[in-house]
């Protein structure tokens, strides 16, 4: 370890390793620090597949220094704090570290105290969740007897915002293929299945084709794991709208103003999420809490030495790893740049993210869009034989199950454009 870097990363997860391994593909002799306390590096994305049975997790594992890039120093340690004036990031146990450049890249985190009653229940019994162990999601799905099975998501921006439906459409599959008696929920404090009006009318017919239950604008603020009951507060502008939403099939009970009770036989969900304290309480963020960039080149608005991007960066776009798989190059140009004494000029990002929305096993739509909602689909997708990826395609399962994590370990995490 040195005391001092050119470039030093925050986060050795997709977006840290990325960098690194690109910055250093340009110009090998550069001095770059990861600073990351983790052991191991997960490829969650595949966890989807392992809550629906169908991916050994063991294969998303892979032990963290495998994956620092060579000529990269990986520093074991939490940051816990900046003093971006001085060019320095405060560690746990390493003391200052000072920089020229910084890249900040930690990921979220889960916050459980969020939800009243969600620390004690979670990953116990019948509330699972993908994000945390989705080995137990599948042990809870093949357990599951019939009733309401019920798949929700917080308030909260998180880690692939589509994740808590696939679980669900793979689940209603399994129900469906093994003849359980499942009424399947999916529950949200959104107003829609999804933004993009393409996928959107797609999901529809998925969500018609297994007779779920949808329920917009529902937000999660309780759960009773003892009682198996999810209160939800009722978010919507039409607050009477809560009354006729009210659904006695699923045995949904009005308590209180605009809270709704809910009782379950199974529960998924993924956990609220926000950034790391000490992102937080740093002087980089914006009013909300995130890395307040310029959303096109990722440079930090106050600080020009420093960048974000990934989960912690304030881009008003879906948290993916396929968001940053089009952010790194925009983030290694503009620090490429800099280190030459130019300005940050790569202002390329538009707000490309991607959600593999998985509809049942063997079946997928690719949801890719931008900052303004556009469908933007990847011209590539026409060699693979996809010719519209709005629509459920086999093919666009086995890029989900195989090509997507080939690509992963083999040309994202080594730096290889993909």
């Amino acid at each position: 370890m040195k005391s001092k870097y050119s470039v030093l990363i925050i986060g050795g997860g997709t977006a840290g390793i990325m960098t690194a391994a690109q910055l250093l593909k340009k110009d090998s002799s550069l001095s770059v620090g990861i600073i990351d306390p983790a052991e191991t590096h997960y490829y969650q994305p595949a966890w989807t597949l392992v809550g629906g049975g169908t991916y050994d997790f063991d294969d998303t594992v892979k032990p963290m220094k495998e994956l620092i890039p060579d000529g990269a120093d990986w520093i074991q340690d939490y940051a816990t704090g900046f003093d971006a004036d001085n060019t320095i990031v405060k560690t746990q146990n390493s003391g200052e570290i000072a920089y020229d450049y910084l890249v900040v890249a930690p990921g979220l985190v889960m916050d459980l105290t969020l939800i009243d009653g969600l620390e004690t229940a979670l990953d116990k019994g019948v509330v699972c969740s993908n994000y945390t162990d989705p080995k137990h999601t599948w042990e809870v799905i093949q357990n599951f007897k019939g009733g309401n099975a019920v798949f929700t998501q917080p308030t909260t921006p998180i880690k692939c915002g589509g994740a808590p439906q696939k679980i669900a459409y793979l689940a209603a599959d399994y129900f469906k293929k093994n003849k359980v008696d499942a009424r399947v929920i999916f529950a949200t404090p959104g107003t829609v299945l999804f933004g993009v009006k393409e996928i959107r009318e797609t999901l529809q017919k998925v969500v018609d084709r297994y007779g779920m239950h949808f329920k917009p604008f529902y937000a999660p603020v309780k759960i009773d794991s003892t009682k198996k009951i999810i209160t939800y507060k009722y978010v919507g502008d039409d607050e009477n709208q809560c009354v006729t939403n009210e659904s006695k099939e699923i045995g949904e009970h009005i308590s209180g103003e605009a809270l709704i009770d809910m009782p379950f036989d199974m529960l998924h969900l993924a956990p609220p999420q926000t950034a790391p304290k000490f992102i937080k309480e740093s002087n980089l963020v914006n009013k909300d809490g995130w890395v307040d960039v310029n959303i096109n080149s990722l440079q930090h608005n106050t600080y020009p030495n420093i960048f974000a991007l990934g989960d912690v960066a304030a881009l008003p776009t879906a948290k993916t790893g396929a968001a940053i798989r089009k952010q790194v190059p925009v983030v290694v140009e503009n620090l490429m740049f800099m280190l030459k004494n130019k300005p940050a000029s790569n202002h390329d990002y538009k707000g490309y993210s991607s959600c593999p929305l998985v509809t049942g096993y063997g079946k997928m739509a690719l949801a890719e869009f931008d900052y303004e909602g556009n469908f933007t689909p990847d011209p590539k997708l026409k060699q693979m034989l996809v010719f519209n990826s709005e629509k459920e395609h086999w093919r666009l399962w086995m890029l989900k199950k195989y090509g997507l994590p080939y690509l992963y370990w083999n040309k994202m995490m080594k730096g290889e454009a993909v």
